[in-house]
């Protein structure tokens, strides 16, 4: 064998008449040996393996900057990476498609692609759709782990206003942030049920007051007590929106909307009572004001922002509109279907309810939803057996979408808590990885104690230091590789 420095190997004649097209490539790859001819390889020449057919005329420079090893006796190159991943890359060369077998972890896969510099538009559509899902997976952690992050780090260079705002934000948005934080979330959901028990309450006629003109209203006490919780949510809803960070995405945001929507009632309909009057007729102000009153009902969606599991069934209902299109499709078809069935039927008998089709749509809909109010049924032979198959194909057709709604349900909820583990082990790794810089800046004050000494407990909690290879890209820019000694977490 010749030194490292030598620039050519006795494998290669010097005269270059071994053409690479006729070469034989031998790999082996974390133990499985793989033998490739050059016609395969040139043609994704821009692959690492490609590379390897022309690499031996420039010397063991060349070699080892593709392959962790060589033995120019078998003229094999060895590669410390993932066996398994590598069996499904090597397909490109004899099929032109990659595809991941199950139980490979994404993110790792795609790595081992950038190592053998393998385009991703060889990779399948079915595998690029789970890459991608793991891609909105680890962009979710980053972002939470950025946020954690953001809420522990103070920027001395920040203004004293600003620091103030983050503290005020943390304070409202994340209860688990301190225990007055949580005292705060507990109150504002306490003012959402005091204010919707109120709004419930002030219906009932024995409490309420006729005033001078004889119309009935809400009892003073009950209207004082709603104030009190208007004024609540407004000043909730004031700081939230000068500490925001984007007070354009925060005034967009769905559940800020919902807030406005609670919130303007009560000041729209306060303006209309004294100063309404004045432009329009009494009895228009107060249909306006009743008609703001009934608005008040969106304050219970409030209580979404306090519920993970509200949360959560908004969501599942959001991925479900495919599912809900189908039940509300074959719902609309059996309507139809039935209740112009059910009108022709009904019409032989004098005594019938049926007295027009769109009529029976009501009879169709409380019947194929299994309601049955019974203020419009049939009454002859035929028209009860059409109800009985109408109620049969309604409970079919409610039954069919949901067990996939459920299931997104349940994949969603599981994925929230899978991220918020992940979350914290990412934050784990850090305050670990902090500590092998403090161990190792300690290194040397060790290596002095007494060999004796270093079996002590003492030396044993110093050194005790975990390792792990799980990262984020996102929240570092830097390149790694597993290799097939590693895995994936």
């Amino acid at each position: 064998y010749k030194m490292a420095g030598d620039s050519r190997f006795p494998d290669v004649d010097s005269d270059g008449s071994e053409k690479s097209e006729e070469m034989e490539i031998v790999v082996n790859v974390g133990g499985v040996r793989q033998v490739f001819y050059g016609d395969n390889l040139s043609q994704y020449p821009e692959t690492r393996l490609a590379e390897l057919v022309n690499c031996l005329s420039g010397g063991y420079d060349s070699i080892f900057s593709l392959c962790d090893d060589y033995d120019p006796g078998k003229r094999e190159f060895y590669f410390d990476r993932d066996p398994d991943a590598f069996k499904c890359i090597i397909d490109m060369y004899y099929f032109g498609e990659i595809h991941m077998k199950k139980g490979i972890c994404p993110i790792c896969f795609k790595n081992e692609m950038e190592f053998w510099k393998v385009d991703l538009k060889f990779l399948d559509d079915c595998c690029k759709a789970h890459l991608s899902e793991k891609k909105e997976e680890l962009e979710e952690i980053a972002r939470r782990v950025q946020l954690i992050l953001d809420d522990l780090g103070i920027d001395a260079s920040e203004s004293r206003w600003k620091r103030c705002q983050k503290c005020i934000w943390k304070f409202l948005e994340k209860p688990e942030s301190s225990y007055p934080a949580r005292v705060i979330a507990v109150l504002s959901f306490l003012f959402i049920l005091i204010s919707s028990a109120v709004m419930c309450v002030g219906t009932i006629p024995d409490l309420q007051v006729v005033d001078a003109e004889g119309n009935r209203m809400e009892h003073p006490t009950l209207d004082s007590i709603e104030t009190a919780c208007i004024g609540w949510f407004t000043m909730e809803y004031v700081l939230r929106l000068i500490s925001s960070p984007n007070k354009l995405h925060f005034a967009l945001s769905f559940m800020n909307i919902v807030d406005v929507l609670a919130i303007l009632p009560f000041y729209v309909s306060l303006t209309l009572t004294h100063l309404g009057a004045k432009l329009m007729e009494l009895s228009n102000v107060q249909q306006a004001v009743q008609a703001l009153r009934i608005m008040r009902i969106a304050r219970i969606f409030k209580l979404a922002r306090h519920s993970s599991g509200l949360q959560t069934l908004t969501y599942a209902l959001k991925r479900s509109f495919k599912e809900l299109g189908l039940l509300l499709m074959y719902l609309a078809v059996g309507i139809f279907v039935f209740s112009a069935l059910g009108y022709t039927m009904e019409q032989s008998h004098p005594e019938t309810l049926f007295k027009s089709i769109p009529q029976s749509f009501w009879w169709a809909i409380i019947t194929m939803t299994t309601v049955g109010y019974g203020d419009i049924y049939p009454k002859t032979t035929l028209g009860k057996l059409n109800a009985a198959i109408s109620f049969l194909c309604g409970v079919i057709a409610i039954a069919l979408p949901i067990h996939p709604i459920i299931n997104n349900f349940v994949r969603y909820y599981n994925k929230q808590r899978v991220l918020e583990t992940a979350a914290k082990h990412e934050l784990e790794l850090m305050e670990l990885n902090s500590a092998v810089g403090k161990a190792a800046g300690s290194r040397s004050e060790l290596e002095d104690l007494p060999r004796e000494g270093r079996e002590g407990p003492f030396y044993s909690s110093r050194i005790k230091v975990s390792h792990s290879d799980t990262f984020i890209h996102l929240l570092s820019e830097e390149k790694h590789y597993r290799t097939r000694l590693q895995s994936c977490k």
